[in-house]
């Protein structure tokens, strides 16, 4: 895994790497949308006498220790696994971008706040964070991904903050000042969609630790219930089948979520360069 982040960059600069990426990614996409088209077996449909069944012609991933259908599962879930850390990063960019913009513009005291604000997000650790949000609040996965995007909207923040503050002192916002435009006016019609380019590249590279994210809290008992599909979900379901010498139940969905982290991560790699989003 330390390996991971030195390997990813060189990939992304391989365009066979990119295109490959891409593939998966749309064709993750495609499944979650056509998930009723093309999935074999309702995800919840139980049947007792294909318990553990390994991979046939009648299931061609298996099945879980219910007897679903494995790829069914895999098909309906990518749609809470793909969505959901979009939801949660655009909670995420409306705080985080808020704020930094804020604190870029007036700076001084209101620099100062924000920025110790941000800076106390940090030093808590941001999956204690969400789990102490879920137990005032409940668990589901509604409240994951609002947690979460309140965990990360500081790292957003920090990163808006250094963008916007090289913005602002362009020639271009002084000529809108002395016009008469109000700060408000002037960072929401003009700066904010000036940093939208680097802003959505930075988000892009965030997804994939949002999608491991989410996952981790169904793990963990805090994300999605039963009867969801989620694949981190499927993973902590599928760990007691282990024991039996079953693995595909855990193996499939922990497949599927590496596959796309990786794909999402040499994207966004990629997205970050030619966005001019990485320093």
């Amino acid at each position: 895994m330390t390996a991971l982040p030195a390997v990813l960059p060189a990939v992304s600069r391989r365009p066979a790497g990119v295109v490959a990426a891409a593939v998966v990614l749309a064709a993750m996409a495609v499944a979650a949308i056509a998930a009723p088209l093309l999935a074999p077996y309702e995800p919840d449909a139980i049947d007792l006498s294909a318990s553990l069944a390994g991979t046939s012609g009648t299931h061609l991933l298996g099945t879980d220790a219910s007897g679903q259908d494995l790829l069914s599962r895999l098909l309906y879930g990518a749609r809470t696994s793909l969505v959901a850390p979009v939801v949660l990063l655009a909670v995420a960019a409306m705080i985080g971008v808020s704020l930094g913009l804020l604190a870029a513009w007036h700076g001084g005291w209101v620099d100062t706040v924000v920025s110790r604000l941000t800076d106390v997000m940090y030093a808590f650790p941001g999956l204690l964070f969400v789990v102490l949000i879920i137990a005032v609040f409940g668990g589901g996965m509604t409240t994951s991904v609002l947690a979460l995007g309140l965990a990360f909207a500081p790292t957003v923040a920090k990163y808006t903050r250094s963008v916007a503050r090289a913005e602002i002192v362009k020639s271009y916002v002084d000529a809108y000042r002395v016009q008469g435009m109000g700060g408000f006016r002037i960072c929401c019609g003009y700066v904010a969609p000036n940093l939208a380019r680097s802003v959505v590249g930075y988000l892009v590279v965030l997804f994939g630790e949002a999608l491991m994210s989410l996952a981790t809290l169904s793990y963990l008992g805090f994300g999605a219930q039963p009867p969801s599909s989620d694949w981190g979900l499927m993973v902590q379901q599928g760990q007691a089948s282990i024991v039996l010498g079953a693995l595909l139940p855990a193996l499939v969905p922990g497949v599927a979520i590496a596959v796309v982290v990786v794909s999402f991560n040499v994207v966004g790699v990629w997205a970050a360069d030619r966005l001019g989003t990485r320093r």
